[in-house]
């Protein structure tokens, strides 16, 4: 039986072009069917949009916030100027939240908004596979919506700056396949006239702009994939700050940027303790109905484990920021570590402290067998609105080892 997967995998993800079915030589994406009721899509649409919905509105009363309390929060000294500046009317155009199934409905356990992965899965391959199971694709004409959000993320970025042929230049690791062939599927799927450059033949000056490796100047840098707390440390041979120069020069209007700066706003995992923060004190920054809202979605979230070890509760310690579950850690209700991921990568980023939720397991077909997985949903917000949808199963800490399980409806054609 699992050979027979196996080969019928094999041969299914073979004439996906320009896709990796696996990762670091393991199986990464499953040839195997999560169904979902029309309903259960509907609720993690609704639950999405709302969420989303309280994000973007926090995200407007943090740049008017204190420097000390962005601090407080984690973000570096270098970037707090970078934070204030709003060049798109969306504070992220791709993010993509997590939320775990609980038997008291959806959580969110984070947003990613500054630069989210799972997005040719989502929005390309998993209509694929949907057709090959012959039942519905929940993700269904969400491809042009993506379309049009990249393009027109672009052209809002470039209004007002006069440019007859703007460069616009799509970046990532070359040597890391998901981040590139993302970015290049994004690139592609744009339409408009540009060009891949990897992030190291990037060349910047100090004031006056950045040049890709024909060392003509980037009007617009789409980094689907490159986040920004990554680059602010980046210096050249000479020890010069280069990440700090590429954020002055979209400071001074120089380059576009894409996702844009109120996208590592939110990127903060601080953030979903203010929301708690404001929602605990009843303030009026929120409605009456988004407050329920916080209330039903979101998840206790502070800055300091004591409130769980006061009330016994089971908790997640993470970092401000990080990917793939590295440095994330889960404490029973005694304090005592649980599970840890190895990767220790964040470890130098201010933690949160959120309570913990278990998500339902489910069992899916791998070369491995028949496996039990924690089950995680990955649901997209294009411009702010929810999008694709799609799963992650793997371990109580969902990480890059973590398999892409593609999604349809039940009672599909």
């Amino acid at each position: 039986m699992t050979s027979s997967y196996q080969e019928k995998r094999s041969h299914f993800y073979r004439d996906i072009k320009r896709f990796w079915a696996d990762l670091y030589g393991e199986e990464y994406a499953l040839f195997d069917m999560h169904l979902l009721s029309e309903a259960e899509v509907n609720q993690i649409r609704l639950v999405s949009n709302r969420v989303g919905h309280i994000f973007f509105k926090v995200c407007r009363l943090l740049r008017e916030v204190p420097d000390e309390t962005l601090l407080e929060m984690g973000f570096p000294h270098e970037t707090l100027s970078f934070l204030r500046i709003k060049t798109h009317q969306a504070e992220s155009v791709i993010s993509r939240l997590d939320l775990i199934p609980t038997s008291d409905g959806y959580k969110c356990i984070e947003i990613n908004a500054d630069t989210p992965t799972f997005i040719k899965e989502l929005f390309a391959v998993n209509g694929e596979v949907c057709r090959a199971f012959s039942v519905e694709n929940p993700n269904d004409k969400m491809e042009e919506r993506l379309r049009q959000a990249v393009r027109n993320s672009i052209m809002e970025g470039l209004e007002g700056k006069g440019l007859i042929t703007p460069n616009i230049v799509f970046t990532a690791h070359d040597d890391h396949v998901e981040d590139r062939e993302t970015v290049l599927y994004l690139q592609q799927l744009s339409g408009l006239p540009s060009k891949f450059t990897p992030l190291h033949q990037l060349q910047i000056q100090k004031g006056i702009g950045l040049f890709d490796e024909e060392g003509k100047r980037i009007d617009v840098l789409y980094r689907q994939t490159f986040p920004v707390e990554n680059f602010i440390s980046d210096r050249d041979e000479n020890g010069n700050p280069i990440g700090v120069w590429l954020l002055e020069l979209v400071e001074q209007g120089k380059l576009v940027l894409i996702n844009p700066p109120s996208a590592f706003l939110l990127q903060n995992k601080a953030v979903q303790a203010v929301i708690w923060g404001l929602h605990e004190e009843e303030h009026s920054f929120f409605t009456i109905e988004e407050h329920q809202w916080i209330e039903e979605y979101f998840l206790p979230t502070y800055l300091e484990e004591e409130p769980f070890l006061q009330t016994g509760q089971s908790y997640v310690k993470k970092p401000s920021f990080g990917r793939e579950g590295d440095t994330v850690e889960i404490f029973k209700s005694s304090g005592q570590l649980a599970h840890a991921n190895t990767e220790r990568n964040y470890t130098n980023y201010v933690p949160v402290y959120q309570k913990y939720v278990e998500s339902q397991t489910v069992r899916f077909q791998s070369e491995k067998g028949i496996q039990k997985g924690k089950l995680l949903i990955g649901s997209f917000l294009l411009n702010g609105k929810s999008a694709a949808l799609g799963c992650r199963v793997g371990g109580e800490i969902t990480n890059n080892l973590s398999y892409y399980l593609p999604v349809g409806v039940k009672g599909g054609n």
